[in-house]
C-alpha cells in the first residue's frame, strides 16, 4: 500500500524586478482607502495648499491577502526607517474628512456684496 503524498511546499523564488524606461514616479501626500467584498482600493491623492481639489494621482487595487502582505511590508520598512532616522511624528487627526482635506484653505475675501 502506498503512502499518501505530502503536498509540496512552494519554493522561494527570486523575482527580478524590471522597471520600464517610461515609468514615472507619482507623488501623493494623502491616500483614501476603501473596499469592496473582494478588493481593497487605494487612491493616492495630491492635495495642494489653497486648492480645494484633491486630485487622485494613482489607484491601486489589491485582493485582501495581498493588501495585508503589503501592510506588513510597509510596517517593516517604516520600522527600519525609524531605527535609522528617528520616530515619525504624526500630527493629530482632524475630526472630519473635509477638515483634513480643506482645513488649510483660508476663507475667501468678502467682495462687499451681500446676498
Amino acid at each position: 500500500m502506498s503512502q499518501p503524498q505530502q503536498p509540496q511546499r512552494p519554493q522561494n523564488r527570486q523575482l527580478r524586478l524590471e522597471l520600464p524606461n517610461e515609468l514615472d514616479a507619482t507623488y501623493a501626500n494623502a491616500a483614501i482607502v476603501s473596499q469592496t467584498a473582494s478588493e481593497i482600493v487605494m487612491d493616492f491623492v495630491l492635495v495642494m495648499p489653497n486648492d480645494p481639489r484633491a486630485r487622485v494621482r494613482s489607484r491601486v487595487v489589491m485582493n485582501p491577502v495581498n493588501a495585508k502582505l503589503f501592510l506588513r511590508a510597509l510596517e517593516t520598512n517604516l520600522a527600519r526607517f525609524e531605527e535609522k532616522h528617528g520616530e515619525i511624528n504624526v500630527p493629530p487627526q482632524s475630526s472630519s474628512l473635509a477638515d483634513q482635506l480643506f482645513g488649510g484653505v483660508p476663507p475667501q475675501a468678502d467682495d462687499g456684496e451681500s446676498e
